[in-house]
């Protein structure tokens, strides 16, 4: 029988709920150069997939890391600046490392994010202790919602996928982990329960999960 040993965090919308924050900080940097991106269309094309690929789907075309990192770079550095008064991790997540570190459970973070993010991150919300890896858009070539990168995570844990459990928030998440033959919880912090219907198990925020719940995924 298969058994939990790692679990795999999603970091924008999942350790924080600030995709909002990401969608306004896009909003403000598109106005300046006279372009805008509506909610849906970040819903669907934009959130978890790499900024690269966020980029490319803006402006309708193929673009190098350089040409790309001109945009996403300064969008980026908005979203900081809006963010870091506010900055805080979703309820109860301290909590939930704390007992899954108890419990001797192997904890990674697969990002579609950039380092400076991430970075950001543990400078506000000191977790950084919790997890044995981090990996980002630099590790892959294809971005949600194909699996390479939680497949790359399993393979440096040294977890197989079918022993992880995926904590994701867009439905490009959900199916990436699905498609690397993980389990899967959702938040709805970004998508609703119904858009997020894939997922094994869908989640408020982290009071509403526990480590008992999630080794009972395995034994069904």
């Amino acid at each position: 029988m298969n058994q939990l040993k790692a679990v795999i965090f999603d970091l924008d919308g999942t350790l924080l709920d600030n995709n909002q924050i990401h969608l306004e900080s896009w909003k403000i940097y598109l106005k300046k150069i006279g372009l805008n991106i509506s909610d849906e269309d970040y819903k669907a094309n934009i959130s978890g997939r790499t900024n690269h690929d966020a980029v490319e789907h803006i402006f309708h075309k193929k673009m190098t890391k350089e040409e790309a990192e001109v945009y996403y770079l300064e969008k980026e550095k908005i979203y900081r600046e809006l963010y870091a008064p506010i900055i805080k991790p979703v309820d109860g997540l301290i909590d939930f490392l704390e007992e899954l570190q108890n419990a001797n459970i192997i904890m990674a973070i697969a990002t579609s994010g950039i380092q400076v993010n991430i970075d950001f991150m543990f400078e506000h919300v000191p977790i950084r202790k919790y997890f044995i890896k981090i990996i980002n858009s630099t590790h892959i070539k294809n971005g949600k919602p194909d699996p390479e990168i939680f497949e790359t995570t399993a393979k440096m844990i040294e977890i197989e996928p079918k022993n992880c459990i995926v904590f994701e928030d867009s439905t490009a998440g959900v199916d990436a982990a699905i498609d690397a033959e993980m389990k899967v919880i959702a938040l709805t912090t970004t998508h609703t329960e119904k858009e997020l219907h894939r997922a094994d198990k869908v989640i408020d925020d982290f009071t509403k999960v526990n480590f008992e719940e999630l080794s009972s995924l395995f034994k069904s």
